[in-house]
């Protein structure tokens, strides 16, 4: 057997993780074109607003929006009717996959026992998911955690119950809530889920370089797949470096990323309706990840410039010395 055929008999699956703002519909369609290596993408979570949903969340899911690509809509709600009305729109649109935010530590949304603030309350978790799955039993249902709000043995009390749930699989982020996207992941902590998990258990946490998977994927060698959303905004290529076994050349990464930004800026140049400082303030969220090893000058003038012009040129120069 080949070195290269050794070295990827157990290349994982690589999903991409949600992240509001960054990984709508534009930029799913333009990655998964220009990059790929994808296995699933998440949708950011679809949630209920003043009573209804948001109708941006269900044009970022529509069908025809996402061609291509394998899509799994996730939803946020702190209870079963606010998650009910948000699985009619995913059973219209055709989608017979579900994945249920219990990660989300965002305080606002976890003060109402939303996300990463519903885990202290076992008997609400167990609520939502129960009626969820009572309700749905055709619906392949899969949860995204963190450790805990405030202490990791929250996701261990919580353990029981998702081992009874038929999940198609869970994603462990290892950090509490409280501590935001700072500080260090916790193995230990997500060793110890690990370990009396029965489901297809997936990493999800401060994965940047093909090693970072690598390590992980050493560590916990019954893993089912690998979750990456700031690594792989940081690094579109990222699952491809990974599945290949080398990185890409830092001239094809110019080339590509350069096809990246030409995609989602005429796409939001066409959706966008509110002009030049619309769309200018719409693509420097596009950099704020991506290549923060780039040229700092090139990158520091387009957070700071509020002339479309400006910003054309100083993304050029970006790409032209990286």
């Amino acid at each position: 057997m080949c070195i290269f055929a050794a070295m990827n008999e157990n290349i994982l699956p690589i999903h991409f993780a949600p992240l509001q703002g960054y990984t709508d519909a534009v930029y799913r369609r333009a990655h998964a074109r220009i990059f790929g290596g994808i296995e699933t993408y998440y949708s950011p979570f679809v949630r209920m607003e003043h009573g209804e949903i948001r109708r941006k969340d269900a044009r970022d899911i529509e069908p025809d929006n996402n061609p291509d690509l394998h899509l799994i809509p996730q939803l946020i709600a702190p209870d079963a009717d606010k998650l009910e009305h948000i699985m009619s729109l995913f059973i219209e649109k055709g989608y017979q996959e579900a994945d249920i935010n219990l990660g989300c530590p965002f305080p606002m949304l976890a003060r109402r026992h939303n996300g990463c603030g519903m885990l202290p309350y076992p008997e609400e978790v167990k609520a939502l998911l129960s009626e969820a799955i009572d309700r749905h039993p055709d619906i392949r249902f899969s949860v995204k955690l963190r450790l805990g709000w405030e202490q990791a043995e929250e996701c261990l009390a919580l353990l029981p119950l998702f081992n009874e749930l038929p999940l198609a699989h869970i994603i462990l982020h290892p950090r509490l809530g409280k501590q935001q996207y700072k500080g260090e992941v916790d193995l230990e902590g997500f060793e110890a889920f690990y370990k009396e998990c029965t489901h297809p258990l997936f990493y999800n946490g401060d994965l940047h370089t093909a090693n970072d998977i690598r390590s992980i994927t050493t560590r916990f060698p019954r893993l089912a797949g690998i979750v990456i959303g700031r690594g792989l905004l940081a690094n579109p290529a990222l699952a491809l470096e990974y599945k290949q076994g080398t990185p890409i050349s830092s001239d094809e990464m110019a080339k590509k990323v350069g096809q990246l930004h030409t995609e989602v800026f005429n796409a939001y140049q066409e959706l966008l309706q509110g002009g030049e400082a619309q769309l200018l303030m719409k693509m420097k969220s596009f950099w704020e990840y991506l290549l923060p090893d780039g040229d700092r000058k090139a990158r520091k003038t387009i957070h700071k410039t509020s002339k479309l012009a400006n910003y054309q040129s100083a993304v050029s120069n970006l790409l032209g010395t990286y």
